[in-house]
């Protein structure tokens, strides 16, 4: 596979906000992408006119600028290093290390000569404290790893492999760049992924919340795992684990809910009830920022498939920029109502459609809405993968997840 995967959707975004005077802030789990993202955007303003004097870049995690911070010491150093008469590209990567950042990032803000971008992993950085620190001053990009098409976009053109040996692969090692370059076996991938998961619950999670419980943490984390795509409430895992004899109460399991999608491990569908239009604040559903990850930790099983599909689907409307809800009716749900810019879609999701009653339960919902927005029945189907039953559309996954 390439050495780097062009992340185009993602790099048009940057592109597309260069120059402007708005703080432009990448966030995203660990190791999604983040640093690679900005060198790959460094290296086009190159192409296209810009000097390297005129690029300042610092990485938090570096030891090399370890005594940068403190966020006096942070603004000299940058303020030392700008050009007077030409735009400055000022890139800030994992900044929650600095305390206190935004001081900093909003005085180089008030300069006309100062394009700044930030990044950070840290959940202290996802969970609502960035819209109050830089408030009205940032636009945000939410990154995840890989699509599965920026996922075959690392594929060499000759390579043989079938789109279904390619999305095999994808659900074995999951979704983390770092994984596509070059061929691991299946325990430097499990250490990798370890690797990843240590770092968010104890940086991300347990340090900022200061737990003093890691494995209640852990056992929370890897119930939801074991039932993504199921309905969840903070009661029905606080009993399921204390009738294991792993007691947890509903304010602690509450606690660690909110940790794990601060640093996002784990991302909540809430329910939206289709009939009287609005939020359902309890019994959400939650899926896994990777699948990998969840395979790592999770045994699972072939009954899985339908639930690790639908994890996959939730994750790509998430990069199409929807707001994702499970649809709730008077009797039954739809997978995912997704949402953007006032239109919204439906769908359905299922490994098959070929059996006669899996194909009626699964249109039944759908058929359900009367309204005239788009209806999917996303499966792995092959044969018949492709339909149109009263204009809900039946589509293969993998061209759906492809753009075909």
């Amino acid at each position: 596979m390439s050495e780097h995967i062009e992340r185009t959707e993602y790099l048009d975004w940057l592109k597309s906000w260069k120059e402007k005077q708005i703080i432009k802030v990448v966030s995203g789990v660990r190791r999604c992408g983040k640093s690679t993202l900005f060198d790959i955007y460094k290296d086009w303003l190159i192409k296209n006119g810009v000097s390297k004097e005129q690029i300042i870049s610092i990485n938090f995690e570096d030891i090399e600028f370890e005594q940068l911070t403190e966020y006096h010491a942070l603004y000299e150093y940058i303020k030392k290093r700008l050009i007077t008469d030409k735009m400055n590209y000022i890139f800030l990567d994992e900044i929650q290390h600095v305390p206190q950042f935004e001081k900093t990032v909003d005085s180089l803000f008030l300069k006309n000569n100062c394009d700044v971008y930030i990044t950070g992993s840290n959940a202290y950085f996802m969970s609502g404290e960035l819209a109050t620190v830089l408030t009205g001053r940032y636009v945000e990009l939410k990154m995840l790893p890989l699509s599965f098409k920026e996922f075959c976009s690392g594929f060499k053109e000759q390579n043989a492999m079938s789109n279904a040996q390619k999305f095999n692969l994808y659900l074995e090692q999951g979704s983390f760049p770092y994984l596509t370059k070059f061929k691991s076996t299946k325990r430097e991938i499990n250490d990798y992924l370890r690797d990843i998961y240590n770092s968010v619950m104890l940086k991300d999670i347990v340090a900022r919340l200061k737990i003093t419980e890691v494995a209640t943490l852990e056992n929370v984390t890897k119930f939801l795992l074991h039932n993504i795509g199921n309905i969840v409430s903070v009661s029905k895992i606080a009993n399921t684990l204390k009738s294991q004899g792993k007691g947890a109460d509903q304010k602690t399991v509450d606690k660690y809910l909110r940790g794990l999608t601060d640093s996002l491990l784990l991302y909540e569908a809430q329910r939206y009830n289709l009939k009287g239009k609005m939020f359902l604040s309890t019994n959400s559903k939650y899926y896994a920022v990777d699948i990998g990850l969840r395979n790592m930790l999770v045994k699972g099983s072939e009954s899985d498939i339908g639930h690790i599909l639908e994890n996959i689907v939730f994750l790509e409307l998430k990069r199409r920029g929807y707001n994702v809800y499970v649809g709730q009716l008077d009797d039954g749900e739809i997978d995912f109502v997704a949402i953007k810019d006032g239109d919204t879609s439906y769908y359905q999701v299922a490994a098959t459609s070929l059996d006669e009653n899996t194909l009626k339960r699964e249109l039944a919902p759908l058929k359900k809405v009367s309204d005239n927005y788009p209806k999917y029945l996303l499966t792995l189907d092959e044969i018949f993968g492709k339909a149109d039953y009263e204009g809900i559309k039946k589509i293969n996954v993998l061209d759906w997840l492809l753009d075909k």
